[in-house]
C-alpha cells in the first residue's frame, strides 16, 4: 500500500516522510477494523512526533496521522459493531485496556496503557490502517469527508477543552491562539451563546475569528474589555499562560489544550489567587467524540480546510509550522 513513512526524526524543514508504494498492508486482530483511508487530517501532534518532540515508544518506521476518516473494509472475528461498507472516523485514541480505574470511571482518556494513533500504532498518512472497534465513531452524513477529518482531533479536544473550562450558556470566553482547533471550538461556544474574545497574532485568524463571531479580537498581551468567565489556551506557548490567568476573572477556569508546550514562566501567587484554577486537557474520551460530531452535524460546524495530496504531506506539515495554512490541512489518500 502507499504510505508516508517516518523512518528518522528531525526538523521538518528537509522532507522527513517517505512515500513507500509497497508498505504492508495491515490485518486486524479479533477486536480491530480495518479502515480504506479516504483522507486525513493534519495535527500540531504530527508535526510534534516526526520533529521527536514526543517520545516515540516503538521502533521507527512509523506511519503518522490521526485524524482519519473511511470506510471498513475488513473486521476482526470479534468485532461486532461494525460492518464492511461503513463510514467511520477515528481519532487519537486508538486502544486502551478497558481495565484499569481510570477505564472503569469512563476516563478512558487517562489509561496509562492507551495506544494512540499515528504515534504507538500507523496512522492515517496511508491507505489503510487499524483501529479497535471501540475508538471507530459513526459519522453523520452531513459531515463529508473533509469537513469530518478535523473534527476528529481538534474539533473533539476543543469542545472537551470548553467542557473542563467550565464554561456556561452566556459567559466571556477567552480563547488563545486561533488555528484548526480553536475556529472550531468558537462556533461551539457561539452556538451556546457565548461572548468569545480572541487573542491571536496572525491576520488572518483575525479575520476569521471575526467572521465566526467574536466579540473582540486581539494580541494576548492586550486586555480584554471585560474580565472572562473562562479561558482556553490552544497555542502551545507557557508564556500565554499567566496572560491567560491575568485576564480571567476570580474562580475561572483556564483549560490548556497542548499536548506538548514550551515551559509556564515562574507566576506571582497572585496570578492564581482568587480561586483560579489552571487544568490540563488530555486526550478525549469516547463520548466526547460521540457528542461532539452529532453537535457539529447540528450547528453545523463550518471548516475551513485546505487540502493537500498525500505526497505533499511534508509540505503540509512545513505550512503548518510556519504558520501559513489559512486553518485545517487534510491529505486525501487517493
Amino acid at each position: 500500500m502507499r504510505a508516508m513513512q517516518l523512518f528518522q526524526t528531525g526538523d521538518i524543514a528537509e522532507d522527513r516522510l517517505i512515500l513507500t508504494e509497497n508498505a504492508p498492508l495491515p490485518q486486524p486482530a479479533s477486536d480491530e477494523l480495518r479502515v480504506r483511508v479516504h483522507v486525513c487530517g493534519v495535527c500540531r501532534t504530527d508535526l510534534h512526533t516526526v520533529e521527536g518532540d514526543l517520545s516515540l515508544p516503538r521502533p521507527l518506521p512509523l506511519i503518522p496521522g490521526h485524524q482519519v476518516v473511511g470506510v471498513v473494509d475488513a473486521v476482526g472475528e470479534q468485532a461486532t459493531h461494525f460492518a464492511v461498507g461503513d463510514r467511520v472516523g477515528v481519532g487519537w485514541m486508538n486502544w486502551t485496556c478497558g481495565a484499569c480505574d481510570f477505564c472503569r470511571r469512563g476516563q478512558e482518556n487517562l489509561c496509562p496503557y492507551a495506544r494512540f494513533t499515528g504515534l504507538h500504532v500507523d496512522g492515517g498518512y496511508a491507505q489503510w490502517m487499524l483501529v479497535h472497534e471501540r475508538f471507530a465513531y459513526r459519522l453523520p452524513v452531513e459531515l463529508s469527508d473533509e469537513v469530518a477529518a478535523p473534527l476528529l482531533c481538534g474539533g473533539v479536544i476543543g469542545y472537551r477543552t470548553l467542557r473542563l473550562s467550565g464554561v456556561q450558556p452566556g459567559d466571556r470566553l477567552g480563547l488563545y491562539g486561533f488555528g484548526a482547533s480553536a475556529h472550531q471550538a468558537i462556533q461551539v461556544a457561539r452556538h451556546r451563546g457565548c461572548t468569545v474574545y480572541v487573542f491571536t497574532r496572525g491576520e488572518e485568524h483575525r479575520r476569521l475569528a471575526e467572521t465566526l463571531g467574536a466579540a473582540w479580537v486581539g494580541d494576548a498581551d492586550e486586555q480584554p474589555p471585560h474580565p472572562l468567565d473562562a479561558a482556553a489556551i490552544f497555542a502551545p506557548a507557557g508564556w500565554i499562560v499567566e496572560r491567560a490567568l491575568r485576564h480571567v476573572r476570580p474562580g475561572a477556569i483556564v483549560a490548556i489544550n497542548a499536548i506538548h508546550m514550551t515551559p509556564i514562566p515562574e507566576l506571582p501567587y497572585e496570578r492564581i489567587y482568587g480561586e483560579r484554577v489552571l487544568r490540563s486537557v488530555a486526550n478525549f474520551t469516547r463520548q466526547d467524540a460521540e457528542e461532539f460530531l452529532q453537535l457539529a452535524a447540528e450547528i453545523p460546524i463550518r471548516t475551513e480546510v485546505e487540502t493537500f495530496a498525500l505526497s505533499e504531506a511534508n509540505q503540509a506539515l512545513r505550512k503548518l509550522k510556519q504558520g501559513e495554512l489559512r486553518a485545517a490541512a487534510v491529505l486525501r489518500i487517493d
